[in-house]
């Protein structure tokens, strides 16, 4: 029951008391006489309407007084949601060890206070500062109309979720010692990007290492996802784990993605399959680079060019007529707006994929022998998705579903039930462009002798097809990805893609491409056309890498 609300029973009836004695009795007595007395005073009435500067500042400094002194019920009912509350406070002293609570109120604004803390943090007789800043938002109470403050963990802690827990104690798995191909040492301090990876490295491969744990004041999360360390008391002893990653592409990685909103990079050596950055930027720490699962418009094309070919529907300098519209069972599809149709004689699938036509290759998806599984057996045969790839951490592997009706023609141009992420679409450009699907891996197999996942691979003919592809769309005066990857030298190529979001107006960037033995993709959510945000990005890591 919400707080403040309490529930009587007299005689069978069954009476609200809020507040004080004197309304709930007379509540009672009015549900006992039918009525109130004529003239009897009603209730006083419940506030309502944003707390005022009075308000915040009184609940304010009572949370705050009751928090330092370490009295996490009564702390708590300052609160909007006193039992979970009470859990992080208590959590707080006894499970986190923190004492010496001091915290600083800074200027607010409207309901919102920030404030610092300054604390420490004591075990096993070890004993350090723990300072961090955070902020609060008082709010009315919706049964009792009181100045309450909105319950959030983060009020506790700016990185506490919901459900978890601060702990002091031995850390859950030693530290590593993170370095990258050449030996450089790998920080979430230098690599911020890199936090969300390392801390997985540690709890996956920290025993592994040859490390010591040290005594650490972490975040225990309730998705069982590895402790964040936020202050170590004692310094375990790391063990080193190498990586496949380049510490050089990896900071121009971070440094591109930093320039376009919920924006994932990745890049790898085609030749082995080694990765040698991820770097997101969002506004949470999820590693959408090696996890997201979303449409990767035309950069699917890749694929399908593939499946065209092999299946011998057309080859690259075959007929694709490039129309304004395509109709599929019942359902039209169109281009990008601006796009010049071409249904000449001349128009060809290399046509049609430098200048990301749709028409062109909806057109073809229902030519003998293409039935709704080809696609599906070409990502999963020849470019190895949806295999369970064992890169070291936590990734997905695509997803391109055998799919009927109109979804069978939009999962040929990215759209549909196809889900990719940027690990992904850079393993298809390297498959693409070598011939040869190497499953992508941050970590030597060596380490843990895991398996790789194997696929076939492309014919040499069809290899050398779409490489060719590639090049044309980056280099040839109407290829979409030209302006992006301008100024790059060697042997270059990429493809373009914009998926379309229910519900957005803007469309997901996409862009994939290659330079030498280098392959790198990129998404930004609602980040417009392909060479708006992704291209930018990708040409960014290409450049890097030379």
């Amino acid at each position: 029951m919400s707080k403040g609300v309490k529930v009587a029973v007299i005689g069978g009836v069954f009476a609200v008391m809020v507040g004080g004695a004197g309304y709930g009795a007379y509540n009672i007595m009015s549900a006992l006489n039918g009525g109130g007395a004529t003239g009897a005073a009603g209730p006083a009435p419940v506030a309502s309407g944003p707390p005022s500067a009075e308000e915040v500042e009184e609940t304010t400094a009572k949370f705050f007084a009751a928090w330092e002194k370490g009295q996490a019920a009564r702390a708590a009912a300052y609160t909007n949601n006193d039992a979970a509350a009470e859990r992080v406070l208590t959590s707080y002293g006894e499970d986190a060890h923190i004492s010496g609570v001091k915290i600083t109120p800074g200027k607010g604004s409207g309901a919102t206070v920030p404030f610092s803390v300054s604390a420490k943090v004591s075990f096993g007789g070890k004993s350090k500062a723990l300072n961090y800043r955070s902020e609060l938002t008082v709010v009315r109470g919706r049964t009792t109309g009181k100045a309450l403050v909105d319950w959030q963990p983060t009020v506790i802690h700016p990185e506490l979720e919901r459900d978890d827990t601060l702990v002091t104690g031995e850390a859950a798995s030693p530290p590593i010692e993170a370095v990258d191909r050449d030996g450089t040492v790998l920080t979430k301090e230098k690599y911020p990007s890199l936090g969300p990876v390392l801390d997985t490295l540690r709890d996956k491969y920290g025993d592994k290492a040859g490390g010591e744990p040290g005594i650490e004041l972490s975040i225990r999360h309730a998705d069982e996802s590895p402790d964040t360390s936020l202050l170590t008391l004692t310094k375990g002893r790391p063990g080193k784990l190498e990586t496949t990653l380049s510490a050089s592409v990896q900071a121009a990685a971070e440094k591109a993605v930093k320039q376009y909103a919920q924006s994932s990079v990745v890049a790898l050596k085609p030749s082995t399959g080694e990765v040698l950055a991820v770097a997101n930027h969002r506004e949470d720490a999820f590693n959408a680079a090696f996890e997201g699962r979303v449409a990767p418009g035309s950069t699917m094309k890749i694929i399908t060019a593939a499946m065209l070919i092999d299946n011998g529907v057309t080859t690259m300098n075959g007929p694709a007529p490039c129309p304004n519209t395509a109709m599929w069972q019942s359902q039209t599809f169109k281009n990008l707006t601006g796009l010049e149709p071409d249904e000449s004689a001349n128009a060809t699938l290399a046509g049609g994929f430098l200048r990301s036509c749709n028409t062109a290759f909806i057109k073809l998806v229902d030519e003998e022998p293409l039935t709704d599984a080809s696609l599906t057996a070409e990502a999963e045969e020849r470019f190895g998705l949806g295999r369970d790839w064992k890169t070291g951490i936590t990734s997905f592997d695509g997803s391109v579903p055998a799919s009927t009706g109109p979804d069978r023609a939009a999962n040929a141009i990215g759209q549909g039930q196809v889900q990719m992420n940027p690990l992904n679409m850079a393993s298809v450009t390297a498959t693409a462009i070598t011939g040869e699907f190497r499953q992508p891996y941050l970590v030597p197999r060596d380490l843990d002798d895991r398996r790789f996942a194997t696929a076939r691979g492309l014919p040499s003919s069809t290899a050398a097809q779409l490489k060719q592809m590639m090049r044309l769309t980056a280099t040839s005066a109407q290829g979409t990805a030209v302006r992006a990857m301008s100024g790059l030298s060697g042997d270059i190529g990429a493809k373009t893609g914009s998926a379309e979001v229910d519900g957005k107006a803007t469309s997901d960037s996409w862009f994939t491409g290659f330079r030498d033995d280098v392959a790198a993709a990129a998404m930004s959510q609602q980040g417009g056309h392909g060479g708006d945000a992704a291209g930018p990005i990708v040409a960014a890591v290409l450049r890097a890498s030379g």
